[in-house]
């Protein structure tokens, strides 16, 4: 870098992101630890959650809102379905498509789950008053938004 370009940690911006993003990373940490006892990850779960709000959704549909590749779902699922926490459907139209859905277990552990990660999320978010947790949650919407990419 040349003595007259502006150093990125100078920058406001660039700092609140960094702190951002370690918040961020702070809170997948603790929470991979306490669904370590559940024998469960934050992949995982994300995948129990989408599928108790959405039962029957495609392996591609599952992909998409998760922002990953069909590989990572690829992967996923048999872990998951080997636990008896979901199944794997075919579409009675298209038979080229899978539908999942939880299993009674896994609709069961993913309830066990959701209690252990609202008290992580209580915990963090009990640092702001409720207009700034409503502030953070629409600024960060707004840069999902900004960076979507179809």
């Amino acid at each position: 870098m040349n003595n007259k370009q502006e150093l990125p940690w100078d920058n406001p911006r660039f700092r609140n992101w960094v702190a951002v993003a370690r918040a961020c990373h702070s809170v997948e940490r603790a929470l991979a630890g306490a669904l370590a006892p559940l024998d469960l990850k934050p992949a995982q779960l994300d995948v129990l959650m989408n599928l108790y709000r959405h039962p029957g959704m495609s392996q591609h549909d599952l992909a998409r809102k998760l922002l990953v590749g069909r590989s990572n779902i690829t992967m996923l699922l048999p872990q998951l379905e080997n636990r008896d926490l979901l199944r794997r459907e075919s579409d009675g139209k298209d038979k080229r498509v899978l539908r999942l859905s939880l299993t009674p277990s896994g609709e069961a552990l993913l309830m066990d789950a959701l209690k252990v990660y609202m008290g992580l999320l209580d915990k963090v978010m009990e640092q702001s008053t409720p207009a700034e947790c409503d502030l953070l949650g629409e600024q960060m919407r707004r840069v999902a938004e900004a960076l979507k990419v179809e």
